[in-house]
C-alpha cells in the first residue's frame, strides 16, 4: 500500500513539473516592442501680463442706470405723485379675490401676500410698474402700466389681474 501511494505521489510531482515553455516565451517576447525612449517636455512659454486700456468702457458686470429722456413732452409716469399701498407688491404676488359693485361703480378686492385685503376703484395704481386701473369688472383688473425699455423710452402696455377662484 505504501508503494501505491509513493508512486502515486511521483506521478503527481512529475504532472506539476511540466515545463512551461509557452509561458517563458511569452515573458521573452513581451517587452520586445516596447519604446524606452520619452518624448521630451514641451517649452514652456513665459507669461505675458494683458494691459487692460478700456477704462472709457462701461463695465459689462456693473448695472447701469438708464438715462431719462429730456422733457420732450413724452410718455411719462408721474414720478412726484404718493406711492399707493399696492404699488410696493409685484403684481405677480397680487391676487384678485372678488368685487364689490356700490350703486355703478365697482371695486375690487385684491389680497397681498401678507394675507391683507384691499378695495381698489378706477385710476387706483398697482405693481411696481406704474401700473394704473383702468377697468374693474366682474372677472378681472385691467391695468395700464408704464415701463421704461431698454433704450430709457417710457411705453404702455395693458396687464390684468383674473378673479382667483
Amino acid at each position: 500500500m505504501k508503494g501505491i501511494l509513493l508512486c502515486f505521489l511521483c506521478l503527481l510531482l512529475a504532472a506539476c513539473g511540466d515545463s512551461n515553455d509557452d509561458l517563458k516565451e511569452f515573458v521573452k517576447n513581451s517587452g520586445k516592442n516596447l519604446h524606452t525612449k520619452i518624448a521630451p517636455l514641451p517649452q514652456v512659454k513665459p507669461y505675458e501680463p494683458f494691459h487692460y486700456e478700456a477704462f472709457d468702457i462701461p463695465d459689462p458686470f456693473k448695472p447701469r442706470k438708464l438715462k431719462q429722456t429730456g422733457g420732450g413732452g413724452g410718455l411719462q409716469p408721474d414720478l412726484n405723485r404718493p406711492k399707493e399701498v399696492l404699488e410696493n407688491y409685484p403684481l405677480e404676488n397680487l391676487k384678485m379675490v372678488g368685487v364689490i359693485q356700490q350703486g355703478k361703480v365697482f371695486f375690487g378686492v385684491v389680497k397681498t401676500p401678507d394675507n391683507t385685503l384691499y378695495r381698489v376703484k378706477v385710476n387706483n395704481y398697482m405693481g411696481q410698474n406704474y401700473g394704473k386701473i383702468v377697468r374693474i369688472s366682474d372677472s378681472e383688473i385691467l391695468l395700464k402700466e408704464t415701463v421704461q425699455d431698454t433704450a430709457g423710452d417710457w411705453t404702455e402696455r395693458e396687464n390684468s389681474m383674473q378673479l382667483q377662484e
